[in-house]
């Protein structure tokens, strides 16, 4: 049936009855659905959500991260769900019962964290080189930055180049939003302008093998590598509009105080620091967007840590409540004239160059603010 497939079971009468015993003991653990001391029930009752949860993520944790075999994936499941029967059938009093689940998660958790990330594995083409960077003055230099023989055709061949930016002639920040759904949550990618016309992006993603395909639920355990792709615009854009149907959309952004060298330069520290030692992806806490505010804050942004760095299709209207992006227009027309889905399948099919098309899907944006100047949302 496969490591994903479901477990099943037969209980009869005698079977029925040790369920019926364990929902018994319990219950006596909460005090009994009559208890004469509600505030106790309750207390213990919302102290047990988290636990509960712990004990949910150790079940997935040892499936998904456990072995390759789903045999011995489904048999320490179910070894971890007999345990915490029976810490919940033999421990009392409350606490003891409470503590033995904490050992249990905590167990699973030590060991989950002693899996290691690699550089070195079966990687699928588009993620098989590491990028690095160096820096020789204010020229810095990218050694494998990805690209196609076609402008943005990822069905042509991959080339990987080496290419230097002069940071003294760098113009500005950009920030680009790809939806494949509702718009509540997308992927973010960067990019760096520069006065050549010339633009330098990068998009935070998961590095998956040959055997491997994104998962939202795995991405939340140790199944991929922290991967920084390091293209040209036509590369990360055109895949996205041209190729998998996706919307996206175009902010100019503004930093204070030459945040957008700071920001880029601690991007490619940390590029370089995943090539000698890599690190996980994480959904929550490493993933596109939270890991873009990190960088940010290392340059010395004070954006501030908002729930909407979660939810990244809210972060566009965290910006313009900042002021980061042009608060000129309404909000709604904002987003609007950002979307730049059509824009990108014109300008790849005329673009003669990745600066060229770079170019011709900024036509008609609103320019970046001149100042930060923060207001609340107009409709």
């Amino acid at each position: 049936m496969g490591k994903r497939g479901l477990l099943y079971g037969k209980c009869g009468k005698g079977g029925m009855q040790q369920l019926n015993n364990l929902f018994v003991r319990v219950a006596g653990s909460f005090g009994g659905p009559t208890t004469r001391h509600p505030v106790r029930f309750l207390f213990r009752a919302l102290l047990l959500v988290p636990v509960f949860c712990g004990l949910v993520w150790s079940a997935l944790a040892l499936w998904i991260d456990g072995p390759e075999s789903a045999a011995a994936a489904g048999f320490l499941v179910t070894l971890l769900f007999g345990a915490w029967c029976a810490v919940v059938y033999y421990l009392r009093p409350f606490w003891r019962c409470t503590l033995g689940m904490v050992v249990l998660i905590a167990l699973v958790w030590g060991w989950w964290l002693t899996l290691e990330p690699s550089n070195n594995r079966d990687w699928l083409a588009d993620v098989a080189r590491v990028s690095t960077a160096t820096l020789d003055g204010s020229v810095l230099t990218i050694d494998n930055l990805r690209g196609y023989d076609q402008l943005g055709n990822p069905d042509s061949a991959l080339r990987w180049s080496t290419q230097s930016y002069d940071l003294d002639e760098l113009v500005g920040f950009d920030v680009f939003l790809s939806f494949w759904g509702p718009s509540a949550y997308g992927h973010t990618m960067a990019s760096w302008e520069f006065a050549d016309g010339r633009h330098l992006a990068i998009s935070i993603e998961t590095r998956k093998e040959q055997t491997e395909e994104f998962s939202a639920l795995r991405g939340f355990f140790r199944q991929f590598e922290l991967y920084y792709v390091i293209a040209e615009e036509a590369d990360l854009v055109a895949l996205r509009t041209g190729y998998r149907g996706e919307q996206v959309e175009l902010y100019r952004i503004i930093t204070p105080d030459g945040g957008d060298k700071a920001m880029l330069l601690d991007y490619v520290k940390n590029v370089n620091e995943l090539a000698q030692q890599p690190r996980w992806y994480n959904a929550i806490i490493a993933n596109c967007t939270t890991t873009i505010w990190s960088h940010a804050k290392a340059a010395g942004s004070s954006f501030p840590l908002d729930w909407r760095l979660l939810g990244n299709g809210f972060v566009v209207e965290l910006g313009y409540e900042l002021g980061t992006v042009n608060n000129s227009l309404s909000y709604p027309e904002l987003r609007a004239v950002s979307n730049i889905t059509d824009v990108a399948a014109g300008a790849l099919s005329t673009a003669t160059s990745a600066a060229d098309f770079s170019r011709k899907i900024r036509l008609g944006l609103p320019p970046r603010p001149a100042t930060i100047v923060g207001k609340a949302l107009r409709d």
